[in-house]
This record gives structure tokens, C-alpha cells and sequence, in this order.
């Protein structure tokens, strides 16, 4: 039988896996990071109104250039920034991913270089490939923080063509500060004139502010945003950035045709008018996240402090291991690959307490 390896697949592919979880049917599923509210029904109703007009005209191609998408978007940055960000420097895909796609499309590609310092988002590497672009694995410390020394040297030797700095950084939570930001960006502009891109998928789930104010005079810098976490719209796929407005004029130019449809460019925008209430479910699942935290070090386990809606917590010998007997309980968390970790995803009060009645237990199982 024909397989893959028997197809004339890129060289750079061959021996990857693609990205993906398990989706398993368990009573409690915290591995994916997803917002475990469904929306509220005002707004399902408020979806229903925009989709049936859209629906009118499906028979015509959307906004091509989702300009009252990109509008609504840029006030509701500003709204909770208090960066003034304008439409001309919004852009928006399906999902998070594919803005960050676009980006490679254009400012990456063969004979190009991308940088990100691991573990961090896994397909921050994978579109890399994807795109053809090369891929380089930046330095960490042993506490997951970034060691800025050993960036700026790995920034100078290798001149990266785009730098992801991931804050909060997805798999371990961690914050990166504004001046370690600002000291690769200026790293990135010495060594080549590079584009860094600043990737907030986690942002509202944060104990500190956007980095969207230092986008102010840097023309390459971006800032990544989703509406798949804090807007309870993973199934939506809708993803954005703020930038300089040249950037948004750039990966137009790699950017399919309508690529946003008009059922997706409804929905976002019902999503939008109802985002006081959706950023009330974030303060719910931030205090489940800090309650996570307490319960995990009272419990006697390690954990990374979490800037994110999960949190990474371990030390185990085996814990992939540790991962099967913690979904042996009904409970699914996230084994990352990240050796001696595994990553819980902040559910609801009920979801939380059957997770850590399950740690509590493998605990005492394993003390025995």
C-alpha cells in the first residue's frame, strides 16, 4: 500500500507529525485550553440574526477586505489596551494560526530563517516548516524564562528573518516582560532588519497588560491575537493582529482570495457586541487558574506560574505515565512533550475539583 513516505513530499516534512491533541470522549476534558463556558444565549441569538443576513447574500463573495470586522476589532483593542489602534493596522484570518501563516508566507520562505525560544507554541515551528521557512530553537532557562543573554547571542549568530516571542507563553504560562520584548526586537533590528512577532493568543487571561503600546514606532513588530480563548470561540477560527499598517498592506499580498467568509465575518462581529460579557467568564476562569495553582503546590506538586488559562504543573519521572493514569480517573490534561510536565487547562469549579480530586488521589497512591 502507498503511504506518505512513498509520495514525493517536501524533504523538510518528511519524519514531522502534524499538530493535534487527543480528542477522546472522557467526563472531563482540560487539555486543550479551551474556554469551558459555552456563549451565552443572548449572544447564540445575536449569531443566529447576523448569520441569516448574511445568508442573503451568500450568493455574492464576501468583504474581501473585512473592513467592518477589522474596525470592530481595532475598538475593541483599544478599548482594553488603551493603545489607540486604527483599522489600517488590523488584520484578521481564520484563526490565529493562519494570521501567523501570512506572516511566514511573506516575511519568511526558502533562504529565510524563523526563531522562537522552546518549548513554547509548537506551530510557531510547524509553519515555519510549512512555509519553507527554517527553523531555529531559541535558549530558555531551566525556569522556562527566556535568558536574554543567550537570545541576543543566538539572535547576532543566526539573523533570524522572524523572531515569535510567546506571551503568555503556551506550553508553561510564563509572562515575558515588556523590556526583555523590547531588548530582542532591538537584537532583531541590529543583527537584520527582522520582524518580531509578539504572540498574546492568552493576553486577557494575564496578570499584566498587552504589549500593544510598544508597537508605537516599531514598524516590525506585530502582535498576534485569537478570539478562540478569551471569547469562548475556538469553533469560530478567527484570528488577528495589530501592526504597523505597511505590515497589513504585506500579507495582503500572500492572502487568498475572500479568504474570510461571510458566515465567519458574522459571527465575529455578534461575538464583539457582547464582549463585557465574555470578559466576565475570563475573571471566572483567571480565579479558577489561581485556585488550580494553590490546590497543585498544597497537593505537594510543582508549578509554573501561569499568566494563561492552564497551568503547567509536574515533576514526574514518567510523565506521559502520569498522563494516562490522570486520564484513567476521567480526567484529560495535556502531556506536551515538555520532559517532567503536564499541562492542566483551567475548567469549571466542577471540572476543576474532579481534576484535582484525581491528582490528589494518584498523589497518595504514589507516596504509598
Amino acid at each position: 500500500m502507498t503511504g506518505i513516505d512513498d509520495l514525493p513530499v517536501r524533504d523538510e516534512l518528511r519524519g514531522t507529525s502534524p499538530y493535534g491533541a487527543p480528542q477522546l470522549d472522557v467526563p472531563v476534558r482540560l487539555n486543550t485550553n479551551e474556554n469551558p463556558y459555552p456563549l451565552p444565549e443572548p449572544l447564540v441569538e445575536r449569531i443566529a440574526e447576523r448569520v441569516r443576513e448574511a445568508a442573503r447574500t451568500l450568493n455574492r463573495y464576501p468583504d474581501r477586505d473585512a473592513v467592518e470586522l477589522r474596525t470592530r476589532l481595532a475598538e475593541y483593542l483599544t478599548d482594553t489596551s488603551g493603545h489607540e489602534v486604527g483599522v489600517a493596522g488590523v488584520w484578521a484570518a481564520n484563526g490565529s494560526n493562519e494570521v501567523i501563516q501570512q506572516l511566514l508566507q511573506t516575511f519568511g520562505g526558502p533562504g529565510r530563517t524563523a526563531m522562537g525560544f522552546e518549548p513554547s507554541y509548537s506551530m510557531h515551528g510547524l509553519i515555519s516548516r510549512g512555509t519553507g521557512t527554517g527553523w531555529i530553537s531559541g535558549p530558555r532557562n531551566d525556569d522556562f524564562t527566556i535568558d536574554l543573554a543567550a537570545a541576543r547571542k543566538a539572535i547576532a549568530e543566526h539573523r533570524p528573518d522572524v523572531v515569535f516571542v510567546t506571551t503568555p507563553n503556551n506550553p508553561t504560562g510564563t509572562a515575558v516582560p515588556p523590556e526583555t520584548v523590547l531588548a530582542l526586537y532591538e537584537a532583531a533590528q541590529t543583527a537584520k532588519p527582522s520582524m518580531v512577532v509578539i504572540d498574546e493568543a492568552y493576553i486577557e487571561f494575564s496578570h499584566g497588560a498587552s504589549l500593544l503600546p510598544l508597537l508605537e514606532g516599531r514598524p516590525n513588530l506585530v502582535v498576534s491575537r485569537t478570539m478562540s480563548k478569551a471569547f469562548g470561540a475556538a469553533g469560530l477560527r478567527l484570528g488577528y493582529l495589530a501592526a504597523h499598517p505597511a505590515v497589513v498592506d504585506a500579507v495582503q499580498l500572500v492572502r487568498l482570495p475572500y479568504h474570510l467568509s461571510a458566515v465567519t465575518q458574522a459571527t465575529a462581529l455578534a461575538a464583539l457586541e457582547h464582549t463585557d460579557t465574555l470578559l466576565g467568564y475570563v475573571e471566572q476562569l483567571k480565579t479558577e487558574r489561581d485556585r488550580l495553582v494553590t490546590e497543585l503546590l498544597a497537593i505537594g506538586y510543582e508549578v509554573t506560574p501561569s499568566d494563561a488559562n492552564f497551568v503547567q504543573f509536574g515533576l514526574f519521572e514518567d510523565s506521559h505515565e502520569t498522563w494516562r493514569k490522570i486520564l484513567d480517573r476521567g480526567v484529560l490534561v495535556r502531556d506536551n512533550g515538555v520532559p517532567g510536565w503536564l499541562r492542566v487547562t483551567a475548567g469549571t469549579p466542577e471540572e476543576n475539583d474532579a481534576f484535582l480530586d484525581a491528582v490528589r488521589e494518584l498523589k497518595k497512591e504514589q507516596e504509598l
